[in-house]
């Protein structure tokens, strides 16, 4: 059962959470192809704060850009987590101007305990619609608040209907003006 959480008009101790210049690598790829919910991946170590913080839903704004660090990097393939599939990291360069705004997003970090994960993950969703992925590339943004603990689900759907509350949540308290504003420093 989804618990009632109770969330600031502003962020409040220990948010907000920062982080710069995070690479998008690949994930399972489940959120996009079983969910229709894609995710941008992040390794879990980029700061102690969000290392640290428990498993569970939050919410935030982000910003993707080109990965510039090496301009005769090449597009190439790499496996997926769980080897059973790759995908093409672009670095970013298919990225239109349009993609390169700050967009709000919600976070899950956690186990993802409906599909048995062996390693924690931090996922992203964007949310936009992007018209192509972007492995590789390099991602700004803030972590603001906490929706819910992480949580199992019975069923694919149950899951995908919490994710949506998640969302509308998120919507509902980035565009208060305690929280709006952090758009600004992403």
């Amino acid at each position: 059962m989804r618990p009632e959480v109770e969330i600031p008009d502003s962020p409040s101790d220990p948010y907000p959470i920062i982080v710069n210049n995070a690479e998008v690598v690949p994930g399972f790829g489940r959120g996009s192809s079983e969910m229709g919910i894609p995710t941008a991946n992040v390794p879990i170590d980029l700061s102690e704060q969000l290392k640290n913080l428990e498993t569970g839903v939050y919410f935030g704004f982000v910003r993707v850009m080109s990965d510039s660090s090496n301009q005769n990097r090449q597009p190439h393939q790499v496996s997926r987590i769980d080897g059973k599939s790759s995908v093409t990291l672009t670095y970013g360069e298919g990225l239109k101007e349009t993609d390169r705004k700050v967009f709000p997003m919600v976070m899950s970090l956690g186990w993802n305990p409906y599909f048995k994960n062996k390693q924690k993950a931090c996922e992203l969703h964007i949310l936009h619609k992007f018209a192509t992925s972007f492995y590789g590339a390099r991602v700004n943004f803030n972590v603001l608040g906490y929706i819910r603990p992480e949580l199992d689900y019975t069923t694919l759907e149950a899951l995908i209907k919490d994710i949506q509350i998640d969302i509308d949540t998120a919507k509902e308290y980035l565009q208060k003006p305690g929280y709006e504003k952090w758009a600004r420093g992403v």
